[in-house]
Order: structure tokens, then sequence, then C-alpha cells
């Protein structure tokens, strides 16, 4: 496939990114007032289907591509608060920013503010984006930073961080691999590299993908990943241990995140996770 020119249309509360010769976004950022930050949907490189989903019945405070965390000084930044827990934070995004076209590349940043449930800031998030469209695939590398705006502790817990959430139906399957080979339930709570999904699609003839990959800097890398049985995936460091981060001081973290037609290339993905994982500040 060749490779396209990108356009996108940039608003207070959206980003819709489109190839040049196309009318319908192939990837759009929601940042709207009050909410969780998501990137949704995302449309298959040979335009095919769309490969996330949006507040599914089983989960409906999960959305496409999107970012949350678990028992930050026991307050959730997970479920918002959908089943009325007292505890659970809230997201409150600011005005975006109009995204950068370079040719087949788009970068954005998408910065929030995670509030305790009295109002109380508790941490500012930064996501910067760089979107890259290589045809046959899109590669999506994040810096991801949490800055503390009080001292905090983030809790062990069994899941947590940049999560994926796809149109997972039980009677049609799917797989998860990592780059250990392990596939599925086999892949959940251990350390890997990267770790890709994939399964029938709505609208499309055969399977298409995304995966996720932890650059080799980060902290706990390999770092242990959540698969749950729908096939949503998270890299958690949470999974190890608590760690504490003080007032006015930053974590950073840097994903690739690879969307691919067909089936999962260990080969092509390893390629990438190489080429990623070189690049240190």
């Amino acid at each position: 496939m060749s490779i396209a020119e990108l356009k996108a249309s940039s608003s207070d509360s959206s980003i819709r990114i489109y190839r040049a010769d196309q009318t319908e976004p192939f990837l759009v950022q929601q940042a709207q007032p009050n909410s969780r930050p998501y990137i949704h949907p995302v449309v298959a490189p040979d335009g095919q289907g769309i490969l996330t989903e949006n507040a599914p019945p089983h989960h409906p405070w999960q959305h496409g591509i999107y970012v949350g965390l678990n028992d930050v000084n026991g307050v959730g930044f997970w479920e918002e608060g959908i089943r009325g827990n007292p505890a659970d934070g809230s997201f409150h995004p600011k005005t975006l920013k109009e995204a950068i076209v370079k040719g087949n590349t788009v970068s954005w940043e998408v910065e929030t503010d995670w509030q305790d449930p009295q109002g109380g800031s508790m941490l500012t998030e930064l996501q910067q984006w760089k979107l890259k469209d290589l045809g046959d695939t899109y590669e999506l590398d994040l810096e991801w930073t949490l800055r503390a705006e009080i001292d905090l502790v983030f809790g062990q817990y069994e899941y947590g961080g940049l999560f994926l959430r796809m149109p997972y139906r039980q009677e049609w399957g799917g797989e998860a691999l990592n780059s250990e080979g392990l596939k599925n339930s086999e892949a959940e709570g251990l350390r890997a590299r990267w770790v890709a999904c994939s399964m029938p699609i709505e609208g499309r003839d055969g399977p298409a993908g995304i995966a996720f990959m932890d650059h080799s800097g980060n902290l706990e890398h390999p770092v242990p990943w959540r698969v749950d049985g729908q096939m949503g995936i998270a890299p958690s460091p949470c999974i190890v241990g608590s760690r504490e981060l003080k007032r006015g001081n930053s974590e950073k973290y840097r994903y690739r995140i690879v969307v691919f037609s067909g089936a999962a290339n260990s080969q092509s993905l390893n390629d990438s996770w190489l080429s990623f994982s070189q690049f240190i500040d």
C-alpha cells in the first residue's frame, strides 16, 4: 500500500486524522471536558473495520486506547465513578492545541488534571503522541508523563496504565500474543517487551490487530502485563509493587502502538520494537 499524505482537523476537544484523499478519519483523539481522554475509533490500515471499542457492556469505563490507574493515595482513576464508588477520582483535560501535520506524520498532545473526589488536583498527566502512517501499518509513539501535584503513593494492583480495548466477541475468538511466544491467559501478569491482540473484526475478511510495546528505558522493563479475558491489555508496572512520587517530581514512560491488518507477525513486531527501543534521550 502506498504511503499517503495526512491531514488533521482540530477542535478544543477532539483531533480527527485523515488520509488526504479520504473524507472519514481513521483515528480520533477525544478529550471532552470533565471526561477521560481516549483514542477511538481507530480504523484498520487497509480501511476495513474499526479496531477499537468504546464503553463495551462488560466494562463501560473502557474507551479504545486510554490510560487509567488504581489506588493513587487510595483514589481510583479507573472506573470513572460509573459504579458509584465514592473513592473514584475524575479527569479534566485542558483545551487541545492544533495537531501538527508533516507529510505522513501527525503530532499532538493532551494535558489532563487528575482530581480527587473533593476536586483537589493530585497529578498532571501529559500524553505526547506522534502518529506515522506507513501504509500497511500505523505507528503511534507515546511519551506519557505524570507530574505529582501532591506527594503520591501508587499502590500495588493487578492492572493499570496504558490500556487497549478492542471489539472482542467470544463467539468470534481472538488472540493475545506476547514477545515471549505466550498466548492469551498464559501471558497474564508476566513480563514481555510487547503484546499484540488480533481478532476478527466486523466489516472485514480475516483478522486485524493492535500491539503495545514497552520501551527499554521504562520502569520495570520488561514490564508485567495485564491480559484480560476479553483481550484487553495493559503494560502494568503496578503489578510489581507500590511506588512513591513526591510533589513536583515526574515519571516518564514511552510506548509504541502498532496497528496492523491481518494476524500478528512476531518478526515484524520484534523489528519495530528494536527500532523503537534503541531511541534513548
